[in-house]
């Protein structure tokens, strides 16, 4: 398996102290952004893994997650909170859950899926007590003596259990009462609006890079790209890959924190 991408979160907690302490709200959005794609990596492990309870393809999951990821940045405080990847978990996981819990299912399942599907539960509870760790899929059938395509079409039968009308009303966590069409639209989705246009913004700093450490950040976390991938297509070791990776985040940092200082003097 490829390396990974691996955060160096003594550096993240630098950005993080600038982004706290400056006045300027274009290096601010710019800050936060730098650390959203340095931490990107953490999100996408978390929403992976949480990404088959929903129904929605992991792309929008790890969406979702970035917005976790933008809150742990906006309300981390280094005083209460020692570790911000350990912060930043909590309240990643906590949205794309949330995110999950509230998605509306618009297929009522019958009976026998319905069956199943408790079955399943059940086991999956007992095999993951046995075993340490959630069970695969392919165990789970095994288990039970069915097809995995029967499995897999049972968890989402029954993930679509409920017929709901938009023109229902709910009550949301400030205890507001308004329709489940209100609540679709959520701040979920403003929020990953800003993070869209924000990084717009930091574009703007990644264009001041040297060619090839521009080229690797593109290439690292807006084409998603491994670094073993990286290496092949640049012709160069993995480890010249991680030194130039580094470089250019410490030269984006520089950029944004350099021009906040020409602006204010």
């Amino acid at each position: 398996m490829a390396p990974a991408y691996e955060t160096n979160y003594d550096e993240v907690k630098q950005w993080l102290f600038e982004y706290k302490n400056t006045n300027n709200e274009h290096t601010k959005k710019q800050l936060r952004n730098l650390i959203v794609i340095a931490c990107l990596p953490l999100a996408k492990k978390i929403a992976k893994g949480l990404a088959r309870r929903s129904t929605d393809p992991v792309e929008d999951i790890i969406q979702v997650g970035s917005v976790g990821l933008m809150k742990a940045i906006s309300f981390y405080k280094p005083e209460f909170n020692k570790s911000f990847k350990s912060y930043a978990t909590y309240l990643i996981t906590g949205e794309i859950k949330h995110y999950i819990r509230d998605k509306v299912n618009m297929i009522k399942p019958s009976r026998e899926i319905q069956e199943l599907a408790y079955r399943i539960k059940q086991l999956t509870a007992q095999l993951t007590e046995q075993l340490g760790e959630e069970p695969t899929d392919e165990q789970l059938a095994l288990e039970m003596s069915i097809p995995v395509q029967k499995l897999h079409d049972a968890i989402e039968g029954d993930r679509r259990k409920r017929t709901i009308s938009l023109d229902e009303l709910v009550i949301d966590s400030d205890d507001n009462t308004l329709l489940i069409s209100d609540r679709l639209a959520d701040e979920n989705y403003q929020n990953f609006l800003n993070l869209r246009e924000d990084t717009i913004m930091l574009k703007d700093a990644i264009k001041e890079l040297e060619p090839l450490q521009r080229k690797v950040i593109e290439m690292t976390f807006f084409q998603d790209m491994t670094q073993k991938t990286i290496s092949e297509k640049l012709k160069m070791s993995q480890v010249h890959v991680s030194r130039y990776r580094k470089k250019a985040l410490d030269s984006l940092f520089k950029i944004i924190t350099d021009k906040n200082t020409s602006i204010g003097a």
